[in-house]
């Protein structure tokens, strides 16, 4: 699905999205990643929801986000909350749903000003 352009060049926007990946103005990405609004992407080692681990989220909690968008794949799944146990120490939301849905919210919470981690989940292609 395309997405409509908004003023938020100069922020990591989702342009695409599909089954396959994302792109993030307009560049393509086929792996698992971690994406801030005013930050590079970083890949994020996850090859699956079932890899998740505790030190994955730890990665996600040094950017120091006020929410995490977690992008579960093609369907939403919900992880074992001592995966975030840290996050929700620190009161960091931590909100699950499928990719599609995932790139859709970070989109709107960016475009609000919130510091948002869109942490999606793209399994390697086989």
């Amino acid at each position: 699905m395309k997405l409509h352009s908004t003023e938020t060049k100069q922020y990591q926007t989702v342009t695409a999205y599909d089954e396959d990946g994302v792109e993030l103005n307009a560049i393509r990405f086929t792996h698992s990643l971690v994406v801030l609004p005013e930050t590079e992407p970083a890949p994020w080692p996850v090859a699956s929801f079932e890899a998740l681990t505790v030190a994955d989220f730890a990665q996600i909690d040094a950017t120091q986000p006020d929410v995490v968008i977690l992008g579960t794949g093609e369907r939403q799944r919900f992880i074992h909350p001592k995966l975030i146990a840290a996050l929700t120490a620190r009161r960091i939301g931590v909100e699950c749903m499928d990719n599609q849905a995932a790139c859709r919210t970070y989109n709107i919470l960016m475009a609000e000003g919130r510091k948002v981690a869109l942490a999606l989940i793209i399994p390697p292609k086989s």
